[in-house]
């Protein structure tokens, strides 16, 4: 019951947002280009983070560069 908790986890590294050209998706009202956000957890495919409505959402890796500290 991860999810349960995602919001006050550790951060495990951050991503900038590098575009919100998604195929299917309209990603780009929770996205913002350029943005610096928190990854809480991962998987192969997806990042789940805190996007612009504040709750957790699961995203392709592909919108996002990792940002080195």
């Amino acid at each position: 019951m991860i999810h349960k908790d995602w919001t006050e986890r550790k951060t495990l590294k951050k991503v900038k947002c590098v575009h919100t050209n998604a195929k299917k998706y309209m990603v780009n009202h929770m996205l913002t280009e350029e943005k610096v956000y928190d990854v809480k957890n991962e998987t192969e495919e997806f990042y789940f983070l805190i996007d612009n409505s504040g709750r957790i959402g699961g995203y392709y890796k592909d919108y996002f560069v990792e940002v080195n500290d």
